[in-house]
């Protein structure tokens, strides 16, 4: 009879030479400036990706209407997030970058496993970021919350799959005031770049507003005249009104910081700021002086959306 010791011996020897292999091995090389670069839309790849699986019956979900706030980049989207977090019922955190959570399936068996749970990669995904969502709610102590991550604009459609029942925000702006906002935040801007980051969004928002329910503000009339458009916000949530949402400075919101939302000296003085107005729309690319006429603005300026509203 074969000693059992010498299994383990060999045992031994094996891992042994397996981490030997991988010690000598050459190192990867570098990825390229390029590669590194995540444009704002981007979901980074998963290791060995598999395959979604078939469709499957959506879990329930611990928050079944949250409400996401849809908007180009520099929109005036933080300085909407106060005013509604100012609200005693409404929770309106940071940007949550919901889309930058994933599952990872890592092995053949895990798949199998999920699947035979009925649950495919996307459906995991979805109740991860639901669970967030519960658990922003619960540390809160409201009832009501709000994302307003500009880059839930480019997959509004899986929103939809992942909360049917959700109800959206749609906050527009005069594009040639984003593009200037955008030349101005950066060091060394691209106005071709510029343009086309945000004619993607604002093609985006085009789509989700003809798409989904929901209500649209403008940035240039919710600086006019706050209070009419909170309220016209309410309205749609189906909840009372509340004088604090003008007084957004006198309330807690947390820290204004990078990548996860304005941080200018604008938005923490904690006062209602005029909009920055656009006066010249000779510079934009064809396609956003049309969105722009299709939001209801002059081609000249920025005059605020036709919201039925008499002008501020």
């Amino acid at each position: 009879m074969q000693d059992p010791r010498w299994d383990a011996v060999r045992k031994g020897l094996r891992r042994r030479g397996r981490l030997l292999g991988e010690a000598l091995k050459p190192p990867a090389p570098k990825p390229s400036a390029a590669a590194q670069a995540r444009p704002l839309d981007g979901i980074p790849a998963q290791r060995a990706p598999r395959p979604e699986g078939p469709a499957v019956e959506p879990a329930r979900r611990l928050v079944e209407s949250p409400v996401f706030l849809l908007s180009p980049v520099r929109s005036g989207s933080t300085l909407l997030r106060v005013l509604l977090n100012s609200h005693s019922r409404i929770r309106a955190p940071h940007e949550m970058h919901l889309r930058t959570l994933h599952v990872r399936e890592d092995r053949d068996f895990t798949v199998t496993a999920m699947r035979a749970l009925g649950l495919n990669r996307e459906e995991l995904e979805h109740m991860l970021w639901d669970r967030v969502l519960s658990h922003e709610l619960e540390r809160s102590g409201k009832d009501l919350i709000v994302d307003k991550t500009p880059a839930n604009t480019l997959m509004w459609p899986r929103l939809r799959r992942a909360w049917p029942e959700a109800r959206y925000i749609f906050l527009i702006r005069h594009p040639a005031a984003v593009v200037e906002s955008l030349t101005a935040r950066r060091q060394e801007p691209d106005l071709d770049e510029i343009h086309a980051e945000v004619q993607r969004y604002a093609e985006r928002l085009e789509q989700a507003q003809e798409a989904l329910d929901g209500v649209t503000v403008a940035y240039e009339d919710l600086t006019a005249d706050p209070e009419r458009e909170t309220r016209r916000i309410c309205t749609y949530l189906g909840i009372e009104w509340e004088e604090a949402m003008l007084d957004y400075g006198s309330q807690d919101h947390g820290k204004f910081r990078p990548h996860i939302g304005d941080w200018s000296e604008k938005i923490r003085s904690g006062r209602i700021q005029p909009a920055r107005t656009a006066t010249d729309c000779s510079g934009l690319p064809e396609r956003l002086v049309e969105i722009a006429e299709g939001w209801g603005y002059g081609v000249s300026g920025a005059q605020g959306v036709d919201s039925g509203m008499p002008p501020a």
